[in-house]
């Protein structure tokens, strides 16, 4: 007859399984060796395009929390499972030690497998290790003593857990960033910016560059890559191998250098959500890059991956005009947004900009990227859309109200913003900031009015082409949100 696990047993396993995933989280802190983050990797993956598009829209940066926990949960009854095997083992042979050493063993193995780390791979395995010697012994004369020991057993998981977490919590702390190569000239650009933004009342409101740590930031996974520029390469591949090229990041330093404005707009953010930001990027142009591999085929597009394993497919004419960059703010880029090196692609989607780039490939057919095989469709240009955040409403000492925000159309750029107190009846031209001396940017607006109760705001800018921001309202699912912002604003 199998004898089959009690609560007990259930629940010393699961504080050995956490025990694990703690010791893995003090070594390595929140990285890619940390054991979560390759189940994290493959919750990700495995979940249903569905799935992710409903989380996107009605669970927005919860979702990653989610799957975060439902990644944490396997590898807790993982890690578990072997400490409940090594402590059957144990006490079949009547050899703790024996039970300790096996769980010990498969845990680093598993931990090892999984993280591709395995010197880190101990934190894990030492604690299921010392699971198994803790655990249970069924045999009836010592019943009682392993109960004892087991409420010990709890008391030093606990303790093991909250030094574990403090740990981690160290190990994982964001390293200052240094200046990024080539930056000389970067502080003239920021000058410029603060010199073109509108006075406005809300210090809460972002001026013309948004700071480093406020810069929206989307990825397909939780845990990003570590690359050291010093590692890193870029293949560019063209049709034949004969085409073949690649760069590491002291050839790309040796290109002529450029500080851009380029602003970012994430497609899965709602109509008035905060995932449009604007740097000032530094790189290097890649068209040079695309000539020497003669990307002209059959099929006109190109192929972007990174090393997180996300990939995008468009035009090569839209990637012609893009730019390498490995600055951000005069600072090196940070890991978060790509470090050493990503794409920027004038005028599109921020889905389309690749981080931790490591692979450019010219296509002799058409294939779909990451979102588009969810039944995402974001490479095409962005939509134009006028923001009114919370903090750009403000009431001034002298009874008016103050609304304020930022527009954006991509490299359509934008002419002008239309503000309604009428909910749409009549509009008034609002101020505007004064254009970013690149293509790809946003302006701010303002616009101040005498409230007489409660009004019905609407928002609208007007592209460089003269064309009106649609009325119509849509999700963010599958090209992007479209409309107007609308809020009632009282006196």
């Amino acid at each position: 007859m199998v004898d089959l696990p009690s609560r007990y047993d259930l629940g010393l396993a699961g504080l050995a399984g956490a025990a694990g995933v703690a010791g893995s989280f003090a070594v390595a802190g929140y990285t890619r060796s940390f054991v979560v983050a390759p189940l994290d990797a493959a919750v990700v993956t495995a979940t249903p395009g569905a799935v992710v598009t409903f989380m996107i829209q009605n669970v927005g940066e919860a979702g990653h929390l989610l799957h975060i926990g439902l990644a944490a949960a396997l590898a807790v009854v993982l890690f578990g499972t072997v400490a409940l095997g090594g402590a059957r083992v144990a006490e079949r042979l009547d050899s703790r030690l024996a039970g300790g050493l096996l769980a010990g063993l498969v845990a680093w193995t598993l931990a090892a497998l999984l993280t591709r780390a395995p010197v880190l791979a101990a934190g894990a395995a030492v604690p299921v290790a010392a699971g198994a010697v803790a655990g249970p012994r069924h045999t009836q004369p010592q019943l009682d003593a392993s109960r004892r020991r087991a409420l010990g057993s709890v008391a030093g998981a606990v303790a093991f857990l909250g030094a574990a977490a403090g740990a981690g919590t160290l190990r994982s702390g964001t390293d200052a960033l240094g200046a990024a190569p080539g930056t000389d000239d970067v502080e003239a650009r920021l000058r410029e910016a603060k010199q073109r933004s509108l006075s406005v009342e809300s210090d809460a409101l972002p001026g013309l560059v948004s700071e480093i740590g406020n810069f929206y930031n989307v990825d397909i996974a939780e845990f990003e890559p570590e690359l050291p520029a010093e590692e890193w390469s870029l293949a560019v591949t063209g049709e034949t191998a004969e085409d073949d090229l690649t760069v590491d990041f002291a050839d790309l330093l040796e290109r002529p250098v450029e500080h851009r404005f380029v602003t970012l707009r994430c497609v899965g953010e709602g109509l008035n959500d905060h995932k449009l930001d604007t740097a000032v990027w530094t790189g290097t142009p890649i068209a040079p890059l695309l000539d020497a591999v003669d990307p002209d085929g059959d099929c006109g597009c190109v192929v972007l991956r990174g090393e997180d394993g996300y990939f995008v497919e468009y035009p090569v004419e839209v990637l012609r005009d893009g730019f390498l960059a490995w600055g951000m703010n005069g600072k090196e880029l940070p890991a978060q947004h790509g470090h050493p090196v990503r794409i920027l692609a004038p005028g599109h989607w921020g889905e389309t900009n690749v981080k931790w780039l490591t692979e450019v490939e010219i296509l002799d057919r058409e294939m779909d990227g990451y979102w588009e095989q969810r039944g995402w469709e974001g490479t095409g240009p962005v939509n134009t859309v006028a923001k009114l955040w919370d903090e750009g409403v403000t009431r001034l000492g002298d009874g008016r109200v103050e609304l304020a925000g930022h527009a954006y159309a991509g490299t359509r750029g934008v002419d002008r913003v239309e503000v309604s107190t009428d909910g749409g009846d009549t509009w008034t031209e609002a101020a505007l900031s004064e254009p970013l001396p690149d293509d790809d940017v946003w302006r701010q607006w303002r616009h101040r009015f005498e409230p007489t109760g409660a009004h019905e705001v609407a928002v609208r800018a007007v592209d460089g082409t003269g064309a009106v921001q649609a009325s119509d309202r849509s999700e963010s699912f599958p090209s992007g949100a479209t409309g107007w912002v609308r809020r009632t604003v009282s006196g």
